[in-house]
């Protein structure tokens, strides 16, 4: 696939309505499921090792994902970069079970949705979009005017998400 062919998202954070999705913080935590970040769990190798495995897991429902990456790697490039920073990691917690994840790095003019996603059985509870509103507290402690992502056009579920939340087609 080419760099063309992905749908390419941006948000400006300005026009983000936090009161609007709060509500689906507000619910997961009533359900029991706790958001926080990497900072706040410590930013340990077993907790980065949970991670790996969570990203490894929800990775596999992307369409033509291919192979995912060795720990190794993933260490590599997603805590060894300059843009990685534990506060823009939200994990989802049902009990102690790690069950799903929103991860956006920084960059110089903008922030960057890595990664979203929940494990099956938790999906359709409205987590995704509780983990998206929840991170949007490090979007504005870093100051960023948008967050970008992207996705395979066949991810028509992370397409809508990040819709609802206000994402539209980038500029560049």
């Amino acid at each position: 696939m080419t760099d063309d062919q992905w749908v390419k998202l941006e948000l400006d954070v300005a026009s983000y309505d936090a009161d609007v999705f709060e509500e689906y913080v507000t619910r997961c935590r009533s359900a029991g499921i706790r958001l926080t970040t990497l900072a706040d769990l410590g930013d340990t190798p077993e907790h980065r090792r949970a991670l790996y495995e969570l990203n490894k897991e929800c990775s596999a429902d992307i369409p033509e994902r291919g192979e995912f990456f060795t720990y190794e790697e993933f260490v590599e490039r997603r805590f060894a970069v300059p843009s990685y920073d534990p506060r823009g990691v939200v994990i989802a917690l049902d009990g102690d079970t790690w069950v799903g994840l929103a991860a956006t790095s920084r960059h110089d003019d903008f922030l960057f949705n890595e990664m979203t996603g929940v494990r099956a059985p938790h999906r359709g509870r409205g987590i995704s979009i509780a983990m998206k509103a929840y991170g949007m507290r490090f979007v504005r402690e870093c100051g960023a005017k948008r967050v970008r992502t992207f996705h395979h056009p066949a991810n028509a579920s992370a397409i809508s998400m990040n819709r609802r939340l206000g994402y539209v087609d980038a500029r560049d």
